[in-house]
């Protein structure tokens, strides 16, 4: 079982048929929605302020999410992958995105729907996304749209497959 943990009298909640790794940490005050997945070293952390995630939503491999003490959030749309040892960090992230692994995503983002924030990329404080949008570097700047056949073949599938890769640990 996941460590779960209450803090300041609040302690995370989750919607139906959601997984979490044994190693998983989640705090405080987070709210999880349907058909999530928690996985191996991820940590949620919502000591310090709310942490809202929506449905369909993974959070991959070592990966983190944490908001700022009285200042910042984590908003999380549906079928959003937060991608292994990413960090995303008191932002808002609106549905469809696909966050790649080891991006960081600071503080007073927002990241519009059906996006991909590439693998390393890094999104400054205050950065907007625009939807349909593909952003990669340090700093994190768009370089090109979206197409439809990217948008499934990655955002789509990979949200999809973490549904299915979930289902095959709830039988233990």
């Amino acid at each position: 079982m996941a460590l779960l943990k209450e803090c300041n009298g609040k302690a995370p909640q989750f919607g139906e048929d959601c997984w979490l790794a044994e190693n998983s940490t989640i705090v405080g005050d987070v709210v999880m929605g349907n058909q999530c997945s928690v996985w191996f070293n991820a940590v949620i952390r919502g000591d310090v302020n709310s942490i809202r995630i929506g449905n369909k939503v993974n959070i991959q491999d070592g990966a983190v999410l944490h908001c700022t003490y009285q200042k910042t959030t984590v908003n999380l749309g549906n079928n959003v992958s937060v991608g292994h040892n990413a960090l995303v960090h008191g932002c808002t992230v609106e549905d469809n995105v696909l966050i790649g692994m080891g991006a960081i995503v600071m503080d007073n983002c927002y990241i519009e729907a059906n996006c991909i924030i590439a693998a390393g990329a890094v999104l400054m404080e205050g950065t907007r996304v625009e939807a349909w949008s593909i952003y990669a570097g340090v700093p994190a700047k768009k370089v090109k749209t979206l197409s439809p056949e990217l948008f499934e073949g990655e955002v789509q599938r990979i949200a999809n497959n973490y549904v299915m890769y979930s289902g095959w640990f709830k039988g233990e």
